[in-house]
């Protein structure tokens, strides 16, 4: 999946499931300041993340993830080995 696609994927569902205005997503702009995101809503962005992407992710995962660039970074990073680990399984 190239990073436009995963960006897209991204930024719907967080307008959709999240109620995020998509004037709001700013590459450089704070993830957790933008978004307000309790502890509940990080489990629903897991879930939400793990249902598009195929993979889970943990609370350890978005340490030093401060700006939607940042997350979107890691969702790549992570759906990259996600994809050689299936390949090489």
């Amino acid at each position: 999946m190239e990073k436009a696609q995963i960006i897209e994927t991204v930024n719907g569902f967080l307008i959709d499931e999240f109620e995020v205005e998509p004037d709001d997503i700013i590459l450089e702009e704070n993830l957790h300041e933008t978004l307000d995101l309790d502890s509940l809503d990080y489990v629903d962005l897991v879930v939400v993340i793990q249902n598009h992407f195929g993979f889970k992710l943990t609370a350890e995962d978005f340490k030093g993830v401060d700006t939607f660039e940042d997350f979107y970074n890691m969702i790549e990073e992570h759906l990259h080995q996600f994809n050689q680990k299936q390949e090489n399984a």
